[in-house]
């Protein structure tokens, strides 16, 4: 499903976009794609917790990650313009890659930390600019029912940008869509927003580590996970 939109929607919307200068049409098609790609799925999203959310408060949220499932409800879930932080390798993706400006999915490369910084700038300066991101900083999905330990730069960014971090919980995405497989079931996915977390005190790599703990510690009992797993 995602392949067939991907394929016959986004080559005319870019095309058109491009022409007429006004990239800026790209986000409410890659919003609506989001959308349909669940729906053909058979995928609902059940959203829990926008009323802790100022509508005018840019945000950083930040959410496990099972499922290849779990990007599309980030992206189109929380009712506000959002831009995500993806991995380089969806740079290669034909299509895919070449629109991912357009709607600021903003690829990082964690293998360069020069890099990384300076993609997590610009990140930054979309941030003050209104725009919030979602960020999955377990950086790669964890195996059914676990967690990995969660990367520091989407909280550098919201910290930088003086914005709130926003826990985030995707709760049956590793049901419908696991890891090792290709294929989505229908059901649904319950997103559940957690209160935003203050970053306004921190001010040193301490501070930025325990805002990490606090965040990932609040994910894991919304899931019920008890210990991180390790990487590989």
């Amino acid at each position: 499903m995602a392949g067939a939109l991907v394929l016959f929607v986004a080559p005319p919307v870019l095309l058109i976009t491009g022409l007429a200068k006004r990239q800026d049409w790209t986000y409410w098609w890659a919003d609506w794609g989001a959308r349909t790609w669940l729906r053909l799925s058979g995928v609902k999203l059940k959203v829990t917790g926008q009323e802790h959310l100022d509508p005018n408060q840019p945000y950083v949220f930040v959410a496990n990650h099972w499922s290849y499932l779990d990007a599309a409800p980030l992206f189109c879930g929380t009712g506000r313009r959002m831009g995500l932080v993806a991995k380089k390798e969806l740079l290669k993706a034909p299509i895919l890659g070449f629109g991912m400006g357009f709607v600021n999915v903003i690829a990082i490369d964690r293998s360069n930390r020069e890099r990384a910084v300076e993609t997590l700038k610009t990140a930054t300066e979309l941030l003050r600019s209104g725009v919030s991101f979602g960020v999955c900083p377990e950086g790669t999905r964890a195996r059914q029912g676990e967690m990995l330990p969660f990367k520091k730069g989407a909280f550098h960014m919201a910290v930088q940008a003086g914005v709130p971090v926003v826990p985030m919980a995707f709760k049956n995405s590793d049901k419908l869509m696991p890891r090792g497989t290709g294929e989505a079931w229908p059901g649904t996915i319950e997103m559940v927003m957690l209160p935003p977390v203050d970053t306004s005190w921190v001010s040193s790599d301490e501070d930025l580590r325990r805002l990490v703990d606090q965040v990932q510690k609040q994910i894991m009992d919304e899931l019920g996970v008890t210990k991180l797993s390790k990487r590989t």
